[in-house]
């Protein structure tokens, strides 16, 4: 009897061996009946016995052994998805529910040899169908159950940054009214600014891990475009970068009309987060420099430093969430989750802009933006 037949006569046999295995997975399994146990085996195993009898070319069975193939099954691959979300929900880890699919090829290879009398080459042949149908399977599954954990951790991180704002809030005002109505000097004045200062650094960062969450989350940077001035945002964004820092002295320039339809709170996060990283990471203080040129259609924002080059390797990952630079990851103090730069490209995405950076030890570091002035809303 070929594979597929064999499947389809013995499939409630083979889900009978997949529910006593998945029982064996403890603690999730402890408390699930038998519907719950079997879960999508039937059907992904009746998709696998169809998978096989479809016709497959010599280049397409190449592809899809590599993974590489378009032409997938349906309901193999919709079973496998809703299993490996199912597992994650109930408590089973990424090795457990991968080791039920090892068990089920093995199972199902065991009971069929056992069946055979004369075996052919195109028995071989279907050996080779199924694994490939029962990979595309743990593929979908591990996918979405990966996805699952993902989702569970960033809804994690977005609770854990909203519920951090009313304390953190507390703290700002308590110490902002300690400071008017009491009379502080010497130590008392100075762990005083220290709190409020690592206070602004502390809302800083849960407001990039909420931005970060709500990226993954798959929702876009909300905006609010109206009439503003790029010169007097970056203005207040130098004051407030350098609050606190006696060393900040970041030269502004501008030239032409910085006019435009932005949303003004965005771009002072912009400016603060690459001033920020400049003030970081460069070897002089005073040598960081903004420049704002208005062009016909467009304002370019440049924020430069001198100090040790972003490696070229680097370059390409530069914006991407939580990486972090080589002397921050030497242990050196930063304030940063890693989030800043990110924050930036997402700021500059939702105003339809780019973003570019060149770093060498001779011309320094060299972050350029370019904002429409009137791009439409996205």
């Amino acid at each position: 009897m070929r594979l597929p037949e064999f499947i389809r006569h013995h499939v409630d046999r083979i889900v009978d061996e997949w529910e006593e295995f998945a029982r064996s997975i403890t603690p999730a399994a402890e408390h699930m009946d038998s519907v719950a146990l079997r879960d999508h085996a039937k059907v992904i195993l009746l998709a696998a016995a169809r998978d096989m009898t479809t016709a497959q070319s010599a280049s397409e069975q190449m592809a899809k052994a590599k993974g590489d193939g378009h032409e997938k099954t349906p309901s193999l691959d919709r079973a496998g998805a809703s299993h490996g979300e199912l597992r994650h929900t109930v408590g089973f880890d990424l090795v457990q529910m991968t080791s039920e699919f090892r068990h089920l090829r093995a199972c199902v290879i065991r009971l069929w040899v056992e069946s055979l009398d004369s075996p052919d080459v195109a028995y071989f042949q279907d050996m080779i169908r199924f694994n490939e149908a029962i990979d595309e399977a743990l593929a979908e599954s591990t996918a979405a159950y990966a996805e699952q954990v993902n989702r569970s951790r960033d809804i994690f991180l977005a609770i854990l940054g909203h519920d951090l704002r009313a304390p953190l809030q507390a703290v700002s005002m308590s110490t902002e009214m300690l400071m008017r109505k009491a009379t502080l000097e010497g130590d008392a004045l100075a762990c005083a600014n220290n709190i409020k200062r690592g206070a602004r650094h502390m809302a800083v960062m849960v407001s990039d891990l909420l931005e970060l969450v709500r990226s993954r989350l798959g929702k876009s940077l909300p905006i609010e475009r109206a009439a503003m001035d790029l010169a007097d945002t970056a203005h207040t964004a130098i004051a407030e970068a350098c609050a606190g820092n006696p060393e900040c002295d970041p030269k502004l320039t501008i030239r032409g009309d910085t006019r435009g339809l932005w949303d003004g709170a965005r771009l002072s996060q912009l400016l603060q987060n690459l001033i920020g990283n400049a003030l970081q990471h460069g070897s002089i203080k005073q040598d960081v420099t903004v420049t704002l040129s208005g062009e016909a259609d467009t304002v370019r924002l440049t924020v430069h430093n001198y100090g040790t080059p972003i490696p070229e390797d680097a370059l390409g990952t530069i914006f991407d969430p939580l990486v972090r630079s080589s002397d921050e990851e030497l242990g050196q103090p930063s304030t940063s989750l890693g989030l800043g730069l990110f924050i930036v490209k997402e700021v500059v995405n939702a105003h339809q802009g780019t973003i570019e950076v060149t770093s060498s030890e001779a011309d320094g570091t060299l972050f350029t933006v370019t904002l429409p002035k009137n791009a439409s809303a996205a």
